[in-house]
């Protein structure tokens, strides 16, 4: 006996379809051009595997029951992502990937990586876009373990020698130490020492590295840590005073303004470090449109300022 596999087949669906819109069997064979003892046969098929009844017979019309309604319309849809299938199967013949993953580092402004993407999208591509929150080292190695395509880095760690790895840098990222204005050390005089700091709460990042070369930036020997998701979080949560620490000055600065945060003067050398972006430029099988186009977008100016939280990258 035939099984839900063999029958359910995209020329079934599609004969289920014409049934429906004809409205019998005798007018759905005239239009499959198929005898109708052939076109019966093959509806009691489908009905006999599935176990099922498609349509009342009861009537000279027919009429799809509720399990046959049901049917056709998973079967429209089936039959329109096979079609959707087969055409990102001939665009993808062209060069586009058939997916691409970007490792965004939390420190790059995320609504500049959005407009990025409706700018992508616009082209319609065949390319499905994928992004991936990552921290720390997690970004690269996103990109080095084969998970990502393209990694957005927000601090540029030694990746040592990586056979085919690129680099461009996307910008300098400067901190500063800040504190809520009810925070102990908001008041506290200038410059603090690391003893000072070392008595209050810090505010980490968690690093979203899986291979355990997790690192860490900032912290004290023997201070109290709250470790967050990734750097907005840490952001919030120093607002709420509910740690200190260094926050990059393109994130933190419009709380800095509004009076929300307060930026102290540290005993230590002033924090800056190199944005990135990183990506393999050989081993490719063929053409790879997809990360061509977002290297291009990458390469312009405006566009770098505007992933460090300065003006946007649309239009650019």
């Amino acid at each position: 006996m035939p099984t839900a596999r063999d029958v359910l087949t995209p020329d079934s669906l599609a004969m289920l379809q014409t049934i429906a819109r004809t409205g019998s069997f005798a007018a759905a064979a005239r239009a499959s051009n198929m005898v109708p003892s052939a076109l019966t046969y093959r509806v009691r098929q489908m009905e006999d595997a599935l176990d099922v009844l498609l349509f009342d017979r009861s009537s000279r019309q027919a009429r799809l029951t509720e399990a046959g309604a049901e049917l056709l319309s998973e079967g429209t849809r089936l039959l329109a992502d096979i079609d959707a299938v087969a055409n990102r199967v001939r665009r993808v013949a062209t060069g586009w990937e058939p997916q691409f993953t970007i490792a965004v580092d939390s420190i790059i402004d995320r609504t500049t990586v959005m407009e990025l993407c409706e700018d992508f999208f616009a082209l319609q591509p065949p390319t499905r876009l994928k992004l991936r929150d990552e921290t720390l080292n997690g970004t690269l190695e996103a990109l080095t373990s084969g998970q990502a395509d393209l990694a957005l880095i927000g601090l540029a760690m030694e990746s040592g020698a990586i056979a085919g790895l690129q680099r461009e840098v996307i910008g300098t990222v400067k901190f500063v130490f800040a504190v809520a204005p009810h925070h102990p050390l908001a008041n506290a005089a200038e410059p603090l020492d690391d003893a000072l700091i070392r008595q209050h709460r810090a505010v980490a990042v968690a690093d979203s590295s899986q291979r355990g070369g997790a690192m860490t930036t900032g912290l004290l020997p023997g201070q109290d840590v709250f470790t967050v998701t990734g750097m907005p979080a840490k952001v919030d949560a120093q607002i709420r005073g509910l740690g200190a620490g260094f926050l990059p000055t393109c994130l933190a600065q419009p709380y800095i303004d509004a009076g929300r945060l307060v930026v102290k003067r540290v005993g230590r050398v002033e924090r800056q470090v190199e944005a990135t972006y990183a990506w393999f430029g050989r081993g490719r099988s063929g053409p790879a449109r997809a990360l061509d186009w977002w290297l291009g977008r990458l390469r312009n100016p405006v566009t770098r300022t505007a992933l460090l939280g300065g003006r946007r990258a649309s239009g650019t």
